[in-house]
């Protein structure tokens, strides 16, 4: 191959997939990596996609903290059939860890008034879509706000924690990516959303396809310390046949 054929083959690629890999592009294309590692630079400088280890995203793979009042307005039919679809991992009289995000919100709002569970959560917004709920009796984690998320993070939550058992918890994050497993905005969100999953048997991750690649500033856990993932259908299909490959459950609606 030339090099402009090697160029367009990377960027036909990213169109595709949404995601190139430096080993694969080397195997496919019958180069040596240090080839393609050039080429993705030379891509790279002419704004043509963005470069991370190992790999290039066609968009900035790092997201920032954004409040809960923007994120709620976007991808708003996704995240309602991810969130009715949550549902179907919900069983009646169990006890269950709810994080931050407007998609675990919209689960929250989904929950049906007569289903009988105990809910443990820090995020306030979630504590007020399941307050009216007669047979959802409700654990509110303290600690300090986080405005922007609308939810309690820090060593009083994460104390509070330490007394309970949950059998699932139901988590949003702000990024999804396979070098860096699963990332969120917050450091300290992060690092109570780690603590959550150590807690319970079973981690049920309810994100968009759009979380797929991205990177926030605060890492919560690898992938493989997740068991299912529901998305839409536009999750790159290079991620759902790496995340299976993982033996995590990869649930399109």
């Amino acid at each position: 191959m030339t090099i402009a054929e090697r160029h367009k083959y990377i960027l036909d690629e990213l169109n595709r997939a949404g995601f190139v890999s430096v080993s694969e592009l080397a195997k496919n294309m019958e180069v040596t990596m240090v080839t393609i590692r050039k080429d993705l630079k030379i891509l790279e400088d002419k704004g043509l996609l963005f470069r991370s280890h190992g790999s290039a995203t066609p968009v900035s793979p790092y997201v920032s903290d954004r409040s809960v009042q923007v994120k709620k307005l976007e991808q708003v039919a996704e995240k309602t059939k991810i969130a009715e679809k949550a549902l179907d991992f919900l069983e009646e009289k169990e006890a269950v860890l709810i994080g931050s995000g407007t998609t675990v919100v919209a689960f929250a709002q989904a929950i049906p008034k007569n289903k009988p569970l105990t809910v443990l959560t820090a995020a306030m917004n979630v504590t007020l879509a399941l307050i009216d709920n007669p047979e959802v009796e409700l654990v509110q984690l303290g600690g300090v706000v986080r405005k922007s998320s609308s939810s309690a993070v820090g060593h009083y939550a994460e104390e509070m924690l330490k007394n309970f058992a949950c059998s699932k918890l139901f988590l949003s994050v702000d990024g999804i990516s396979l070098e860096h497993g699963l990332t969120t905005s917050n450091m300290m969100e992060a690092h109570l959303n780690a603590q959550m999953i150590r807690s319970v048997q079973k981690t049920i991750v309810l994100a968009d396809s759009r979380k797929f690649g991205r990177k926030g500033f605060g890492k919560i856990c690898e992938l493989e310390d997740i068991d299912i993932i529901i998305t839409d259908s536009g999750i790159p299909e290079i991620y759902r046949q790496k995340l299976e490959e993982k033996g995590i459950e990869v649930v399109v609606v």
